[in-house]
């Protein structure tokens, strides 16, 4: 098996400490980000990586495995949280009424908060991609009084529920804005958005 250089071991460490903490691999866009390098040279650290067979990968996101790497499993209790079904990222679609069961979760997605306000939904439509968030996957949501400029929410619209990022304009708009370039980013009077909760933990099944 080909040596590591220091770069690529210290980014494959990290790999493998990512997915012993949180459960997942993490995204192209997080990697880039711990180490404050451009995106472009993540992947290219990950070509050489599968060259050596350290990794494999496909164009999913969080699709990275580390061969011959065993998961520490932490003890823990996991938290149960309702399931409150299918939400369209992109065009509003559909509201939040009806609970469809449960999941379980880590209680350190949401340490510090009121478990009482949190619930799941799942992810139907891929106008969030670009931040990694994709068809089927699980997100984890807390009920708010207030979010702050570029917090993933989930919003009710003229009776309608969708997940974007939250931008609050002058002149008393709201900016709703997708992450993938082939959807619209929207505009309505801050009366008109309901906000629903805040995005604040991810799950996805392999």
């Amino acid at each position: 098996m080909k040596a590591l250089t220091e770069k690529q071991k210290n980014m494959l460490d990290y790999i493998e400490d990512f997915i012993d903490q949180e459960g997942m691999a993490p995204t192209v866009y997080e990697i880039a980000d711990f180490f404050n390098i451009k995106t472009s040279t993540v992947f290219a650290h990950l070509r050489a990586l599968q060259r050596k067979a350290r990794i494999t990968r496909t164009s999913k996101a969080r699709s990275i495995a580390v061969k011959n790497h065993k998961t520490k499993i932490r003890n823990i209790s996991l938290l149960p949280v309702p399931l409150l079904g299918k939400i369209n990222p992109g065009a509003p679609a559909g509201s939040l009424e009806y609970k469809e069961g449960e999941i379980f979760i880590d209680p350190s997605i949401v340490s510090g908060k009121d478990a009482t306000n949190v619930f799941a939904l799942k992810v139907r439509g891929q106008s969030m991609r670009d931040l990694g968030i994709y068809e089927d996957d699980i997100l984890i949501v807390e009920k708010v009084s207030s979010v702050n400029a570029g917090d993933i929410v989930v919003a009710l619209v003229q009776n309608e529920t969708t997940i974007k990022s939250y931008f609050p304009l002058r002149g008393g708009r709201i900016e709703l804005r997708p992450a993938n370039s082939e959807f619209n980013t929207q505009v309505y009077p801050d009366a008109h958005v309901k906000i629903q909760g805040k995005v604040v933990g991810l799950q996805r099944e392999y």
